[in-house]
């Protein structure tokens, strides 16, 4: 089978190879973490090490990561009206999230849904800063939710002035980082995140494990999974020892930066893309994004068509479209920035990551002349 080119870092990243010998090392271990005997703590120094090497890349304290078996797991157990602060436990009144979520945000957890509002975008993609000052008034004690950067756009929230508008109003302060750690800076204390959320597999450890991560004096006060004591009586089960072992490995890689190379091909990308059809349109390509994100379309050119374009020439993209059971629907995050639907329809997303290189890049641009030729010769025939 002829090599590929993999342009969907944002859905899942490779398995690091520090990841992937942590792991092997991790599986040949027989005790239960939970286990006072040798092989029990032999275990859980290596979920301890795992708990310090995350916590070493949002800049949290390692007492403060929780482990659980993704990021909708760790947003799920987020999203609760039984939050405490400062010791003192009573009820959030009010979730308000962003409307671009994903969606196990966008389900409120475990909100009422006459509870969940959801706050506006900009035409950049950018959160509503006034509409949130506004939906806050209306609330005594709210909770919200923010992601970090956006997984489709790669569009960067404000969450520093976010989280003071929070503060402010005596609310909580929830942010989906999963797109953000090595791909920028993320310290949860700089950016005022109360609770954090990351993901292993985004980074490059295994798929099923993730984080909540708190900051400060905010607890979640209510375990979303009971039973054991397992991490610190907040997520009942017994640990997965490899994967969490992985996912730290991936963690203490992704610390090395790598911004500068990442945004470097992106222009390098985009810039071509520009040459060959100057009418693409790039979202979000006015404010912050992330380095390694590009979503754009081609007026006349549906995405389910481009991306099987690209998959038989041995290239893997995505659309900015949620996919379920292998249909492209709207995208929620395109619709809410305005985007006509028909321009919506064919969004694609070119993610990046660590190992891809300007060569790739080369290919990925020469195949996409290749499809854009074929594609707007079948239209033209077809007229």
């Amino acid at each position: 089978m002829a090599e590929r080119a993999y342009f969907d870092w944002n859905a899942t990243a490779p398995l690091r190879e520090e990841a992937r010998q942590t792991m092997c090392a991790a599986l040949g271990l027989t005790g239960n973490a939970s286990s006072v005997h040798a092989e029990g703590r032999a275990a859980r120094r290596l979920i301890e090490q795992a708990r310090e090497e995350v916590a070493g890349l949002v800049a949290a304290e390692a007492k403060n990561v929780i482990f659980t078996s993704s990021a909708t797991e760790a947003n799920a157990m987020a999203l609760t009206p039984a939050i405490e602060v400062g010791g003192c436990r009573e009820a959030r009144d009010r979730l308000f999230v962003s409307v671009i979520e994903h969606p196990s945000v966008l389900s409120g957890g475990r909100f009422d849904l006459g509870k969940v509002e959801t706050l506006p975008v900009t035409s950049d993609g950018v959160v509503d800063l006034v509409a949130l000052r506004l939906a806050l008034s209306r609330s005594k004690l709210p909770l919200v939710s923010v992601m970090l950067a956006n997984n489709e756009s790669g569009v960067i929230q404000p969450i520093s002035e976010i989280a003071e508008i929070v503060h402010a109003a005596d609310g909580v302060l929830h942010v989906d980082a999963v797109q953000g750690p090595g791909r920028m800076t993320c310290d949860v204390g700089v950016l005022g995140a109360d609770l954090t959320s990351i993901s292993s597999h985004k980074l490059g450890g295994p798929q099923g494990a993730g984080a909540l991560i708190r900051c400060g004096d905010v607890h979640v006060a209510e375990p979303l999974l009971k039973g054991g004591g397992q991490e610190r009586g907040l997520r009942a089960g017994t640990e997965n020892v490899a994967a969490i072992a992985g996912f730290g490995a991936a963690a203490a890689a992704a610390q090395k930066s790598d911004v500068q190379r990442l945004t470097s091909l992106r222009d390098r990308f985009e810039a071509g893309l520009r040459a060959t059809t100057p009418q693409a349109v790039i979202f979000g390509e006015n404010v912050a994004r992330l380095p390694n994100t590009s979503l754009f379309a081609v007026p006349g050119l549906k995405a389910e068509t481009v991306i099987i374009a690209f998959d038989l020439n041995g290239i893997a993209v995505s659309s900015g479209s949620a996919c379920s059971s292998g249909k492209v629907q709207a995208s929620h995050v395109l619709a809410a920035m305005g985007v006509e639907p028909t321009l919506a329809r064919g969004a694609v997303r070119v993610s990046l990551g660590w190992s891809t290189t300007e060569a790739e890049i080369d290919i990925l641009l020469t195949a996409w002349n290749k499809v854009v030729s074929s594609l707007f010769n079948k239209r033209a025939n077809a007229a």
